[in-house]
């Protein structure tokens, strides 16, 4: 019975079955307010780290008690609802149009090359809506690092403005490979945020850059879906939203160039406070890591 509810829940309600991407009917829809939207997001940052700049004195933060923990709490529940939302309506969508396809893909090559043809209707599209819809949310993260830190943490603002554009393009063209990405990400995210209300209650942190290690392996799981769904559109007829695809690669490279700098440069520091003396290698070498397991990066 508990399988069955949730089953009807997540994937055969109503309005899980019958949406229908919709500029007149979907909150959120039109391109005008993805625009205007993170355009505000990035100046009420800036503005927000200008005022704080004038008004506290170095050194200050906000307090904001348990709201950052509740935050995490909140995105990790999300993201495994959605994580087991669009799985299972995947499940339902490969059951109920297989006939149309089976001749051409099998499943798995389902989640990495829509059919030509597809549109932005249905259960996974219901959770792709949603997932873009929780972009908005994984944006506070960006006040939450101003407010405690008072600074402006440009990769953060960047990566959160490009992953919602890009999960707006998802919708807007029926763009392959959203549902693997959307699985892995939510996956992700769900353990990511678990973690991050772990150590926000006081409970002991992990040994090592936890949040930092689960952020290369989802870039090392899009890169290799990438050239999965590039094979497949050579050599299988042909994806769905292949042009919004590209531009979507091109904004996932940016994202990997600035991740591996920046990967690069914490090993140089690591590398450099150990030619230091044995204690202040020490000291330096748990002050970093401290510094790396908390640092938000891009998530």
């Amino acid at each position: 019975m508990i399988t069955q509810t949730l089953t009807y829940w997540l994937s055969e309600h109503p309005s899980i079955v019958n949406f229908r991407w919709s500029h007149a009917h979907s909150w959120g829809s039109t391109w005008s307010f993805l625009f205007t939207s993170i355009l505000l997001y990035l100046t009420v940052c800036t503005v927000l780290h200008l005022l704080l700049a004038l008004v506290l004195r170095p050194g200050r933060a906000v307090p904001l008690g348990p709201i950052p923990a509740i935050h995490s709490l909140f995105m990790a529940l999300i993201s495994a609802t959605i994580f087991a939302g669009i799985l299972l309506s995947s499940a339902a969508e490969i059951r109920d149009t297989r006939w149309f396809w089976r001749r051409s893909k099998t499943p798995f090559q389902w989640f990495l090359c829509f059919p030509l043809g597809t549109r932005p209707s249905g259960r996974v599209f219901f959770w792709s809506y949603l997932y873009y819809l929780t972009r908005f949310l994984h944006m506070l993260r960006a006040f939450f690092t101003v407010l405690r830190r008072r600074r402006l943490a440009f990769f953060q603002l960047f990566n959160h403005s490009i992953l919602t554009f890009m999960s707006f393009l998802w919708l807007e063209f029926s763009q392959s490979f959203q549902v693997l990405a959307i699985i892995i990400t939510t996956s992700v995210y769900s353990v990511v945020y678990g973690y991050r209300f772990w150590t926000a209650i006081g409970l002991p942190s992990a040994c090592f850059p936890f949040v930092l290690n689960c952020q290369m392996a989802l870039l090392g799981c899009n890169l290799v879906c990438h050239v999965g769904v590039l094979l497949l559109h050579f050599f299988k007829g042909g994806c769905n939203g292949i042009g919004a695809w590209i531009f979507n690669s091109v904004l996932n490279g940016a994202i990997l160039l600035l991740f591996l700098n920046f990967y690069v440069k914490m090993h140089l520091r690591k590398r450099k406070s150990g030619s230091q003396s044995q204690t202040s290698s020490y000291s330096a070498s748990g002050a970093e890591a401290k510094k790396v397991r908390n640092k938000p990066w891009f998530m």
